[in-house]
């Protein structure tokens, strides 16, 4: 992906390096004592948590002023494609008469504080509506290569793309129709419409896609491979495969592989938003 030399968005917000105060950490040593036992009964590494909460603070204060972090390849690769993500989006929603908010994306290490909780690393790239951030923890990518088979720095574009595309849901009101309608229907119905709404996401990602390549010739050879291949291993299917050995359909809450390939390519053909209607189909 051609993006050096080129802008950067302001919307960054680094908090690697950040502590976390209160929580476990108020209750001082037998905080990290439970979260080490949890970690253990629960299989996952308590290490990152320990070293966010290690601070001191007490329970319920403000979180700490965000801590500048150093200007590597990867936050300055990020930087440039939500700054893409920004003038795209800007344009083809200023075409409907929808202003665009820009949203804000936060990088941090093992856990993060956001408006909708508290959330581990573990947990992948995530948006959250009520504070219009994007959060992700820089590791993932690693974790994408070497773990899901799916390097790239196209594939990588892709995630921070897909994040934007639920920002894009989240000023059109279509994530508050969807998150509404929860308490009216039964988790298996609820799942099926979050995977309308992952997929619909991903074909906002193919058209932020189609458009970065219009304004900024972004593409180099086997881009498009690296984006199709990190939806592809990304697929509930595929993940549950993996995981447990067999996958189980009723609980799927982002699309399959194939679904997942198939929206993006869809919105990178035709960079048409109006195209990517995925609660109208009948056959995603």
């Amino acid at each position: 992906m051609q993006w050096r030399g080129r802008r950067g968005s302001e919307n960054v917000e680094d908090r690697r390096g950040n502590r976390i105060p209160g929580g476990l950490a108020g209750i001082g040593g037998g905080g990290a004592i439970l979260l080490v036992l949890l970690g253990l009964f629960f299989g996952f590494d308590p290490r990152p948590l320990l070293e966010v909460v290690g601070g001191g603070g007490q329970g319920g204060g403000p979180q700490e002023a965000p801590i500048p972090g150093p200007k590597d390849d990867l936050s300055e690769f990020v930087s440039v494609v939500l700054a893409d993500t920004e003038e795209v989006w800007d344009k083809l929603l200023r075409a409907q008469g929808q202003p665009y908010r820009k949203p804000t994306l936060v990088l941090f290490n093992g856990a993060v504080q956001s408006a909708c909780g508290f959330a581990q690393a573990a947990m992948g790239p995530f948006y959250c509506p009520p504070d219009e951030k994007l959060y992700i923890d820089l590791s993932f990518y690693e974790d994408l290569r070497r773990r899901h088979g799916a390097p790239g720095d196209f594939a990588q574009a892709y995630v921070i793309a897909h994040e934007v595309g639920h920002h894009v849901q989240n000023l059109l009101g279509i994530s508050d129709k969807v998150h509404a309608a929860r308490g009216r229907m039964s988790e298996t119905e609820y799942n099926q419409l979050s995977v309308r709404l992952e997929l619909q996401a991903d074909f906002y990602a193919g058209v932020w896609a189609h458009h970065a390549q219009r304004e900024f010739q972004v593409l180099e050879a086997g881009d498009i491979e690296e984006a199709l291949g990190a939806a592809s291993a990304i697929g509930d299917d595929r993940l549950q495969k993996e995981a447990r050995g067999h996958v189980t359909p009723d609980s799927f809450t982002h699309g399959t592989s194939a679904q997942r390939v198939r929206w993006f390519r869809r919105g990178l053909e035709t960079g048409d938003p109006s195209q990517g209607d995925t609660f109208r189909v009948s056959n995603l």
